[in-house]
Formats: C-alpha cells, sequence, structure tokens
C-alpha cells in the first residue's frame, strides 16, 4: 500500500511540475492576468479538472512560481553579502552570481520583472513578500559588519533595501541585454553597487 500511494504521490507531483514549467513558457509572451488554465493544462497534456488537484486558481499558480522562482534565492544573497572580503570583492561576487542565475533561469527572472507590477494582486503580495524577506535577510548579514556600529535598525533595512532592489534592477537589465552588451551591465552594476558602499562610510546615521 505504501507503495502505491508513494508511485502515486510522485506522478501527483510530477504532474504539478509539469503545470508549472508549461504555465513558465507561456508567461514568455503573456502576463499572467491573461494566462488560461485551459492553456495550461492544453500544454501538459491533462484535462482542465486535473488543474484543480493542484491549484485553486491561476493565481495560486503563479504564487507557487514566485516561491520557484525566489524561494532558493535567500542563501546565495546572504551569503553573498556575508562572504569574506572586502566591499568590493563582496560586489564582483555579486554581480556575477546575479549574472549566472539570469543565464540560468531566465524565464522565472522574466516572469517576476513583469509580475511584480502585474494586474494579479496574490502575485504581486507573494513577491512583495519574498523581496521583504531578502531585504530583513541582507540586513541582518548587514549589521554583523563593522562598518555598521551605530547604524540604527531603519538605516540599515534602508540600506538593505537599496541592494536588493539593485540586485533586482541587475537582474533585469542582465536579461534584457544582447550578449554583446553583459560586460557594460556588469560594469555600470558594479559601480551602482560601489556608490551605494561609498554612501554607506558617509552616512551621518
Amino acid at each position: 500500500m505504501s507503495h502505491t500511494l508513494g508511485v502515486r504521490q510522485a506522478k501527483k507531483q510530477k504532474t504539478r511540475q509539469a503545470l508549472l514549467d508549461a504555465a513558465l513558457g507561456l508567461l514568455e509572451e503573456q502576463s499572467l492576468s491573461s494566462l488560461g488554465l485551459r492553456e495550461v493544462t492544453r500544454a501538459v497534456g491533462v484535462a482542465p479538472t486535473a488543474f484543480y488537484r493542484h491549484f485553486q486558481s491561476t493565481a495560486d499558480l503563479g504564487v507557487a512560481l514566485v516561491e520557484e522562482a525566489l524561494g532558493s534565492l535567500h542563501p546565495m544573497i546572504a551569503g553573498t553579502v556575508s562572504a569574506a572580503g572586502d566591499g568590493d570583492e563582496r560586489i564582483d561576487r555579486a554581480v556575477g552570481l546575479i549574472a549566472r542565475h539570469v543565464r540560468e533561469y531566465p524565464a522565472h527572472i522574466r516572469f517576476v520583472a513583469r509580475e511584480r507590477n502585474g494586474g494579479v494582486q496574490k502575485v504581486r503580495a507573494a513577491i512583495a513578500e519574498q523581496l521583504a524577506r531578502f531585504t530583513g535577510e541582507v540586513k541582518a548579514e548587514l549589521a554583523k559588519h563593522p562598518e555598521s556600529a551605530g547604524w540604527s535598525d531603519d538605516d540599515l533595512l534602508m540600506l538593505a533595501g537599496l541592494y536588493v532592489d539593485q540586485m533586482l534592477m541587475t537582474a533585469c537589465n542582465f536579461l534584457e541585454a544582447p550578449a554583446e552588451e553583459q560586460d557594460q551591465v556588469a560594469r555600470v552594476a558594479t559601480r551602482r553597487m560601489r556608490l551605494i558602499s561609498i554612501g554607506r562610510r558617509h552616512w551621518p546615521g
């Protein structure tokens, strides 16, 4: 019996992932608010009723895509901020990691960039929640740096938000730039993050 349940669960998970993958592919050319569940199920080759075994609506599917796109990034972003080395080394490492992630997961980045201000409130809220988590995690790491001595929680949170916003902007710029302009995107991103870093050192607190 347990083996049968295990097979069923594996099949269910496989179908769920197929629905997510199909939706992500369809969202390359349209917004979530215009996506119909029948489009998704047709792409997977299952009946429309099968959709509801996994998601209550396309909005819930969108939330799952947000978790898939951003959930795995928490250790990477926190690790970049806490990594050994001076500020310039951390910035260079961060820009390199962002570029690599965009190369590996372009559809996820495009989905988040489009839906952050898209027409599905539940998805906008999920993205905002994930970005707020990023900001809190970066703030916690920044607080460990010696140069953060004397900074208020509000100021550290503001600084963390600047870094997170810049990381997201950099990811979008890498996504949109053709291959011959990728190096320029990296240079601009590095300069912007260094400017934030310089401002940090001179912030009156």
